[in-house]
């Protein structure tokens, strides 16, 4: 995906940036709750969304916080799907 089409579709979400790694770009946020119960029970929520989707992000558990990062491993950087699973994952609050 052209970087200025990225930066375009980064607008209509909320927290989430761009960041590099790994040698391509990836949609990152990491949500804040208040302990661990609270980011394992936010996975949980994630986890019906992202697998009807068939698009599947790395998700990191720690106390209190739940980082999300989104990229499509096949186009080895960023696509549509990924800010569109972005917009569901924002939906189901933190």
């Amino acid at each position: 995906m052209a970087a200025d089409r990225a930066t375009s579709l980064l607008l209509g979400l909320q927290g989430w940036k761009i960041e590099q790694s790994g040698g391509h770009d990836q949609l990152v946020k990491t949500y804040r709750v208040s302990d661990f119960v609270q980011a394992v029970e936010m996975v949980n929520r994630i986890t019906p969304v992202a697998e009807a989707e068939g698009h599947h992000p790395d998700l990191m558990v720690s106390w209190g916080r739940v980082r999300v990062e989104l990229w499509t491993h096949a186009a080895r950087g960023l696509t549509e799907n990924d800010f569109v699973l972005a917009a569901k994952i924002d939906r189901l609050g933190s």
